[in-house]
């Protein structure tokens, strides 16, 4: 099969489509990896790196600083939302299917630039990576990071998440974690006989209720946290006393906690039950007070805000980078099945981009 090809001299909306309407749900990435290859390696200002279906594209000219600039491939699985299309909506100019969102409307943008900055005013690595949409252990950046390291260094890094075009620094930490309460099973017609593990978790259930998650100023920002029950398991058959259950819990806690210090937490606060945890990601800081990341508010002329969710901004961070996020598109219309993203929104982020890379 022929690789499909990619447009860049194409405008930012129009290259968004030309992203959304290539498959790229994660585990899919390779076809539209190769046609981003095949694009920027057509650009004699940037070298190329493929590492797996991540595609990485660098300036070396010799300039102080550099930034990084990153976005993800894949997609969510589809669900009627392709090809896109353009709609209105409230008089406004979107462009409907999936992935406009998340994030391909920032990847456009990014891939825009790289084709047509070919002396930006800082040295750029610009990364386009796989696997973001499913679990940590195939995140792309997190191998990158671990095996590669050297092609994420710099002095600040830009991630192209969805942040209805305004700055958010830094994000939160996420824990999950599976409260457990254990029974004795029995025939239901003698219920006495045993002890319900079902019923057991009510006092898990009104821990969490009771819970105030509390907000935390982190270097200027306000960081939300959450404390939430996401799934309940337990029983085996529906005339038998369940000897087990199991309340899913979610965790996200502001980047002034460490994970470890966030374990202890809610081991502190479920003590007597049995606590497991089964995924864990630290979050970021903002960082805003390194040169760049000033420079940058000073050049897009934004308020930072802080990430409440959990993006890639952690493993730069964990590489020393400050790194916020910065992208076209409402996060809350991520994966969603209208999922559609403001015209204006990417020009704008292009048009802002453009002249801060241009001229810092």
């Amino acid at each position: 099969m022929a690789t499909p090809s990619l447009d860049l001299s194409a405008s930012s909306p129009d290259l968004t489509r030309q992203l959304c309407d290539l498959d790229s749900v994660s585990g899919n990435e390779g076809p539209l990896a190769d046609a981003i290859e095949a694009a920027v390696s057509a650009l004699p200002h940037l070298e190329v790196t493929r590492f797996g279906d991540t595609v990485v594209a660098r300036t070396s000219l010799g300039r102080e600083r550099r930034v990084v600039i990153a976005g993800h491939i894949d997609t969510v699985p589809i669900n009627g939302n392709v090809p896109t299309r353009m709609i209105d909506v409230a008089g406004e100019e979107h462009i409907w299917g999936r992935g406009t969102v998340d994030m391909k409307a920032g990847v456009a943008v990014q891939l825009k630039l790289a084709a047509e900055l070919a002396e930006p005013a800082l040295d750029v690595t610009w990364i386009w990576y796989d696997h973001e949409e499913v679990g940590e252990e195939e995140n792309a950046l997190r191998r990158l990071a671990a095996e590669r390291p050297d092609l994420m260094a710099g002095d600040f890094a830009i991630l192209g998440e969805p942040s209805n075009g305004n700055i958010e620094g830094g994000c939160n930490g996420t824990l999950r974690f599976e409260v457990r309460t254990r029974g004795v099973r029995a025939h239901s017609a003698r219920a006495w006989v045993g002890h319900n593990a079902i019923h057991d978790a009510a006092q898990v259930l009104e821990i969490l209720q009771s819970y105030r998650p509390r907000t935390i100023a982190v270097e200027g920002l306000d960081y939300r946290e959450g404390l939430n029950a996401v799934l309940i398991s337990g029983g085996v058959a529906t005339n038998v006393i369940p000897d087990e259950c199991v309340v899913h819990v979610n965790y996200r806690f502001a980047p002034s906690s460490t994970v470890d210090e966030a374990i202890a937490h809610v081991t502190e606060l479920f003590a007597g039950f049995d606590v497991t945890v089964v995924d864990a990601a630290p979050g970021a800081k903002p960082g805003l007070d390194a040169p760049l990341a000033q420079e940058f508010i000073q050049a897009v002329g934004l308020t930072p805000k802080p990430k409440y969710g959990w993006t890639d901004v952690s493993r730069f961070w964990g590489l020393g980078i400050p790194a916020v996020n910065f992208g076209p598109g409402d996060p809350s219309k991520a994966h969603a099945d209208d999922e559609s993203v403001p015209v204006a929104q990417i020009v704008a982020a292009e048009e802002s981009l453009r002249a801060w890379l241009s001229t810092s």
